[in-house]
């Protein structure tokens, strides 16, 4: 927290209104010095056209995006969007698929690299064959996030629990590395205490299929699930929970 109180006024209440719920309004608002009214008058305030014209084109930028089955990056979705006849600038497009997360994946032919599938793991969506959950420690979810603070671009690495909209776990970082999602795991760990045979649901990053993080999963009996090639909707109930 003591990152984005070097933010600006507008980052802090976002921070308020993601985390207000979980933490406390009052406390986070006292922490991140800024008052309490000022945060409710900016929650009611009007929606601008600009924020708006954002959410019409980050819908159609996903749109492009799934289609291509996650592999275009902004250059090609730009071109995309030009294509339809929708004018925008290529920066306004980074802006908006950093937000949403969207990392075009490259597809080569490449030679198998010795020791690499030691070093990462397959795996497979466990989720798919899973009944739909009835209580909490079910199935936990994870993924990570980009959140714009006191103009500089950190990841938000968020754990939260299928059955609940709460989250269990957050790290906030500038890097992306196994040590960064390994820290917001341990977090959970530690304060759930969960039962064995969890399921553990992220994305197909580095950050999570790592040897590492994967180790930590296997020794708390966490069950590893992720998603399937090029379907990032695999984690949609992750993936939905957006920076306002």
């Amino acid at each position: 927290m003591a990152t984005v109180s070097r933010g600006g006024t507008r980052e802090r209440f976002r921070f308020v209104h993601r985390y207000g719920q979980d933490l406390g309004v009052t406390y986070l608002c006292d922490g991140l010095g800024v008052s309490r009214s000022g945060y409710y008058a900016w929650g009611n305030r009007p929606v601008s056209a600009g924020t708006k014209a954002d959410g019409h084109l980050s819908r159609t930028i996903r749109q492009i995006y799934a289609a291509s089955r996650g592999t275009y990056g902004s250059p090609r979705v730009y071109a995309a969007l030009k294509k339809q006849g929708i004018a925008v600038g290529k920066q306004r497009v980074e802006r908006l698929m950093r937000a949403d997360n969207l990392q075009g994946r490259v597809v080569r032919v490449t030679r198998r690299q010795p020791g690499l599938k030691g070093f990462l793991a397959r795996g497979e969506n466990l989720t798919l064959a899973a009944p739909p959950t009835t209580r909490i420690n079910q199935i936990w979810v994870s993924d990570i996030t980009y959140i714009k603070v006191s103009d500089r671009w950190m990841l938000l690495i968020v754990i939260m629990d299928r059955h609940s909209p709460r989250i269990l776990g957050w790290s906030l970082s500038r890097t992306r590395t196994v040590a960064d999602t390994l820290r917001g795991l341990k977090r959970v760990i530690k304060q759930r205490q969960a039962p064995c045979d969890v399921i553990f649901h992220t994305d197909r990053g580095i950050e999570f299929t790592g040897f590492r993080f994967q180790a930590k999963l296997k020794q708390h009996r966490l069950l590893p699930s992720v998603n399937r090639l090029g379907m990032c909707t695999d984690n949609a109930h992750r993936e939905s929970f957006s920076i306002p």
